[in-house]
């Protein structure tokens, strides 16, 4: 991973799309911070589209769609987007399976639930599980006590035992049923609404993250940036990202910002 000193201005000129994970990569500490918020709405008056691609729920993205200086948002891990339309006052939801397989779906997840609950002392529920459509996630350091790297790999096992993918934020192992991740509905959204093609994305895209469950993303986009945070999960990684903040969380990202909108007053657009 190169320190983001070395992402150059003419690299930072051919990016029109910001995509970037939430916790701990916008957020600080669970926090939304002042100066992260307004790292967000000056790319978007600067005129970037702004996307959130997190392994938040369907609620909390509902929210981001509607109130924060975004264009749109992909929730839980790919399994859809939602997209505001503020002049129509319409939201646009786009979801990766249809109602009668996310349906069929929760019922084997929570078979997975009650074996991971009874399996796995110290786990629990996300606090925010109630407000997911279709995946489930399990807590291990967000509102309980963190634990050990072990027991979250127990609790991959165990989803991928029962055959469903399992990704490891910051704060949650997040499972679901589907043949989808963050990349597979980013790639959809920006094919559908922005009419990008995979080459196009490529050479006009960066992502931001901060964990396993960015992976995908970090290998797909070669303008791809860890906040610094992400060493505490380099082990983990077979796929890197490109670039390293020298801030965390909210503070890396409201660092790449500035050096995106320093770039596109330099270019004069």
């Amino acid at each position: 991973m190169k320190p983001l000193s070395e992402f150059s201005l003419d690299q930072a000129r051919s990016v029109r799309i910001v995509l970037s994970d939430i916790d701990d990569t916008i957020t600080s500490e669970g926090m939304l911070t002042a100066s992260a918020y307004a790292a967000l709405e000056a790319l978007h008056r600067a005129g970037f589209v702004v996307i959130p691609v997190t392994g938040r729920p369907a609620g909390w993205c509902d929210h981001i769609a509607r109130m924060w200086p975004v264009d749109a948002v992909v929730g839980e891990n790919g399994a859809f987007y939602f997209r505001y339309d503020r002049t129509a006052k319409k939201m646009h939801q786009h979801f990766w399976a249809s109602a009668q397989e996310r349906r069929e779906n929760r019922a084997r997840l929570e078979a997975i639930e009650k074996e991971v609950l009874s399996s796995v002392p110290g786990a629990a529920l996300a606090s925010d599980q109630a407000y997911r459509v279709a995946d489930l996630a399990v807590d291990f350091c967000e509102d309980v006590p963190p634990l050990p790297e072990s027991e979250v790999d127990r609790i991959v096992s165990i989803f991928e035992r029962a055959g469903a993918q399992a990704k490891v934020s910051s704060i949650h192992v997040n499972g679901w049923f589907g043949a989808y991740d963050k990349l597979s509905m980013a790639k959809t959204l920006l094919a559908d609404v922005y009419g990008l093609d995979w080459d196009a994305a490529r050479k006009s895209v960066v992502y931001a993250g901060d964990s396993p469950n960015d992976e995908p993303m970090f290998a797909a986009f070669p303008m791809s940036v860890g906040v610094a945070n992400i060493s505490a999960f380099a082990h983990r990684l077979k796929s890197k990202p490109a670039y390293i903040t020298s801030a965390h969380s909210g503070e890396g990202f409201a660092e790449l910002a500035a050096l995106l909108l320093r770039a596109k007053e330099a270019s004069g657009s």
